[in-house]
């Protein structure tokens, strides 16, 4: 006789479990959703972590952390991701990859996916933000063929080839920095005059001989057959069009939430991230947000790994009281 084992069992996770009201369940595993899972075992809840593809989030792509304490030779987001995976298994979060289609918010609030039902107390919400798309001819087409989102990913890709970095923040630059380990000359695009990036980010790119500025401009196709071969460029101030040649296209112009599965069911803002209060509680009881989906003026680690921490601290109170 065939048996067929459920996901559950697969995972490891007997089929009680799958019966079983969490206390929590986390939706994502970067740093926001793994720290939540951390304070919510310490509080004594049963925590489920529900991811959908890897555990890390945007984190574990970035090369190095310089701003992370307790690291001050810096690390890589990799690593750090990792010894949060490590500790919150080791205070017994249950972890499994699953793919949530339907979410009800009605006590219990129940998640729902292709094979699994699951209900919980409490959710926190955790599941980030990915890059936004730049929407011009040839991106989508060159997605993989020199259109790329992840520096760390596909820098060793390009070595002693040119590419072009799309954006002035923080992350742009960050990448841009990288891409020097490996590119023979890396243009950084920007559509305003000026960085939005930190300082030191800016002094150690503007020392860098083998980056070049090209200020308020904007990328206005892709080009190539097969692969990237060039872009099209718009001046804002010549108001002028022009060709540059290059062999790849990395892109940093901003966030777009994951959250299209609470669309009408919790409050968004005009961007679609969730908006919270300074206790991450949204405005549904007992649905909590965390990290990058929230809306919030700073996004690092360290400020998701602490909206984590007071999701769940917000969570076990509202259970208690």
């Amino acid at each position: 006789m065939k048996i067929i084992l459920n996901d559950f069992q697969k995972q490891g996770i007997k089929e009680e479990e799958k019966k079983k009201k969490f206390d929590a369940i986390i939706l994502g595993g970067g740093p926001a959703g793994l720290t939540a899972g951390i304070y919510a075992k310490r509080f004594g809840l049963s925590t489920l972590l529900i991811e959908k593809l890897g555990i890390g989030g945007q984190a574990s792509v970035t090369d190095i952390i310089e701003n992370y304490p307790g690291f001050p030779q810096g690390i890589s987001g990799e690593e750090l991701t990792k010894k949060f995976e490590e500790q919150a298994k080791r205070f017994g979060v249950e972890i499994i990859f699953d793919e949530i289609r339907e979410i009800k918010l009605t006590r219990p609030i129940k998640l729902i996916s292709e094979d699994n039902e699951f209900e919980a107390e409490g959710l926190i919400i955790a599941t980030g933000a990915d890059p936004k798309k730049l929407g011009v001819p040839g991106e989508k087409e060159l997605t993989g063929k020199g259109v790329s989102y992840c520096a760390v990913c596909d820098a060793f890709l390009f070595k002693d080839k040119n590419v072009l970095v799309v954006g002035g923040g923080d992350s742009a630059i960050t990448e841009a920095l990288y891409l020097t380990k490996f590119a023979k000359k890396v243009y950084v695009i920007h559509r305003r005059d000026k960085l939005r990036a930190a300082k030191y980010l800016q002094d150690r790119a503007f020392e860098n001989d083998k980056i070049e500025f090209i200020w308020s401009s904007l990328v206005k196709e892709i080009k190539g057959e097969k692969r990237v071969e060039g872009v099209t460029i718009y001046d804002k101030v010549k108001d002028t069009t022009w060709e540059l040649e290059i062999d790849g296209v990395f892109i940093y112009i901003g966030l777009t939430p994951n959250t299209d599965l609470f669309k009408g069911k919790i409050e968004l803002d005009e961007k679609g991230f969730i908006i919270t209060d300074e206790d991450m509680r949204t405005n549904v009881k007992f649905v909590y947000a965390a990290g990058d989906v929230r809306r919030k003026s700073l996004r690092q680690v360290i400020t998701a790994s602490a909206d984590g921490a007071i999701a769940a601290n917000s969570l076990f109170n509202d259970l208690e009281g």
